[in-house]
């Protein structure tokens, strides 16, 4: 009978899961992206109003300037999508410009130079550093050749290892630390290849319990057709 009541309890388990957070608090700071994180939180001062963060997909980035963006009041803008904003009504204020590398030329040097007048700053965030974006603007190229930069690497194992947790976590399950240390060793180390690998976990578990047995069964399984997370 107990055996019965347990078997019922895992067939009925549903997927529980908390919204995923961006605050401060839910970042995971380790030695691939304190140098950024500790920069951030220094951020904005008078002798550098912008500042450009940059990393690999799935580094937080993204995540970083959200919290910036929180802390600071800034508009959030992303990418090509920024052209669409008034600029004269970001003045004063700052700004966290996502995907920083797609807006067009245009919108990147009046977003720059707003960020110089009283009040306002620019956090950029991107794959690539603005030295190495192509503008056929001199006095844009001028400035993003000597706009500061900090970096953020991709997710060591107690970074990777510690957002897994969190992931889990947000749908009520409690991970071994068998399934953590195994997982690290065969996803892509990105936090969306994290997320990726849980969402599978918790959709195919069914009544089998989410163990290092059921991932290495997904993993296996898309090794042999090519669609490997990440």
């Amino acid at each position: 009978m107990a055996a019965a009541l347990k078997l019922h309890a895992a067939q009925m388990r549903f997927p529980l899961r908390r919204e995923t957070r961006t605050d401060r608090a839910a970042f995971v700071l380790g030695d691939s992206n304190r140098a950024a994180a500790e920069a951030l939180d220094a951020w904005p001062d008078a002798s550098a109003p912008v500042l450009a963060i940059v990393g690999p997909a799935g580094a937080g980035k993204s995540h970083l300037g959200a919290v910036w963006a929180e802390r600071t009041g800034a508009a959030s803008l992303k990418g090509a999508e920024a052209a669409l904003v008034d600029l004269p009504a970001l003045e004063a204020r700052p700004v966290f410009l996502d995907d920083a590398d797609q807006a067009d030329d245009e919108t990147l040097f009046h977003l720059i130079n707003l960020a110089h007048a009283s009040g306002g700053a620019l956090l950029l965030a991107s794959r690539e550093p603005p030295a190495l974006w192509e503008t056929p603007l001199p006095d844009l190229r001028s400035r993003l050749d000597a706009m500061r930069v900090v970096r953020v690497e991709a997710p060591d194992d107690a970074v990777l290892g510690a957002v897994l947790r969190r992931l889990f976590a947000e749908r009520a399950i409690t991970p071994g630390d068998d399934l953590i240390d195994y997982l690290l060793r065969r996803i892509e180390r990105s936090v969306p290849a994290a997320r990726d690998v849980v969402e599978r976990l918790d959709q195919e578990s069914g009544a089998r319990p989410i163990n290092r047995l059921l991932a290495r069964d997904i993993l296996d399984r898309d090794a042999a057709t090519g669609e490997l997370f990440g």
